[in-house]
């Protein structure tokens, strides 16, 4: 299955004392390391695995403060590149991930159609019906912003951190840019877009029994737009302006030209007629109606090529 391909599991570990053991023993024995990252936990989880666990794949690396979810992944994928290890896989310490699955997620990976794997929860309707409302509506709105921010058009459940990456695609992020805290997952897939990483989905059910969520919808309402916003301006710039000019460019460019045009032309033109009290003209309302049909139509032209422009060729290949 591993084609001779090392695997090692990161696991954040935060207030998951509870859990954390019974994680450790299901994670498969064709995985050759596993990285507990002690995020300045207050349980102590990192000493209650040393104390309490004899795998010798097993090591704990400790934070000095608490860095979040995205801090302790990125000190696992440091770890990965120092350690000479092939795929990285992602699990969290609470039990809501199958370590059985681990095979299934980093499939794609290890035959080369892939660069980055991720859980998707969304894809069996039958057991998605056991996700708490708030998280399955904050997850599916979160789901359709991914899209427009990253382009990875193909893809949902983007918060999932049951995650697989390769090597080579470790080596071409900036690690110390990554968001560190619950903006982890989104942060991850708009750098995999811009280095045009090859991301694929893995279904798999969702499981929810004692575990809590610690995103509040304060985080998710106010301090994720901006940063949503942000990453999309940067994705567009880079991917139609900067590294290539094609279709979408021009599609973008006279559809915003278009419109903008067209609401000026015609703001201006019945601000003039009604200051002298006549009616605007049907030709100048005509005028200003074909510019703004044909911007959105352009638009919508470009929404249809960044679908299709997804990335095509793994990272691992070149």
């Amino acid at each position: 299955m591993t084609s001779n391909q090392t695997i090692a599991v990161i696991i954040p570990s935060y207030k998951v004392k509870k859990h954390i053991l019974l994680v450790l023993k299901e994670i498969p024995s064709f995985v050759s390391a596993i990285y507990v990252v002690d995020d300045y936990c207050p349980e102590e989880s990192g000493k209650y695995v040393e104390a309490n666990c004899s795998d010798p794949r097993v090591k704990v690396v400790y934070h000095e403060i608490n860095k979040g979810v995205g801090g302790a992944v990125v000190t696992g994928y440091k770890k990965v590149l120092q350690d000479g290890i092939d795929i990285a896989v992602k699990i969290d310490g609470d039990g809501q991930m199958d370590p059985n699955l681990i095979q299934g997620l980093i499939k794609q990976i290890v035959v080369g159609r892939a660069d980055y794997t991720k859980g998707n929860r969304f894809y069996f309707p039958r057991t998605l019906s056991k996700m708490p409302f708030l998280r399955l509506m904050g997850n599916s709105g979160l789901s359709i912003i991914n899209k427009f921010v990253n382009g990875y058009w193909h893809i949902m459940d983007p918060t999932n951190g049951f995650t697989a990456i390769h090597k080579s695609t470790i080596a071409l992020l900036d690690l110390d840019k990554l968001s560190e805290r619950y903006f982890f997952e989104s942060d991850m897939l708009f750098r995999l877009a811009i280095c045009r990483a090859v991301v694929e989905d893995f279904p798999m059910h969702s499981k929810y029994e004692d575990e809590e969520s610690n995103l509040s919808i304060r985080k998710v309402l106010f301090e994720f737009p901006p940063k949503y916003l942000k990453r999309f301006m940067k994705r567009i710039v880079y991917t139609y302006f900067l590294r290539d000019f094609n279709a979408g460019t021009f599609y973008l460019v006279f559809g915003k030209l278009s419109i903008w045009t067209g609401i000026l032309f015609g703001g201006i033109n019945w601000y003039l007629y009604n200051q002298l009290d006549l009616p605007t003209p049907t030709g100048t309302i005509m005028i200003s109606a074909v510019l703004l049909l044909s911007g959105i139509q352009a638009i919508l032209a470009f929404l249809n090529f960044d679908v299709a422009n997804k990335p095509q060729k793994p990272i691992q290949l070149d």
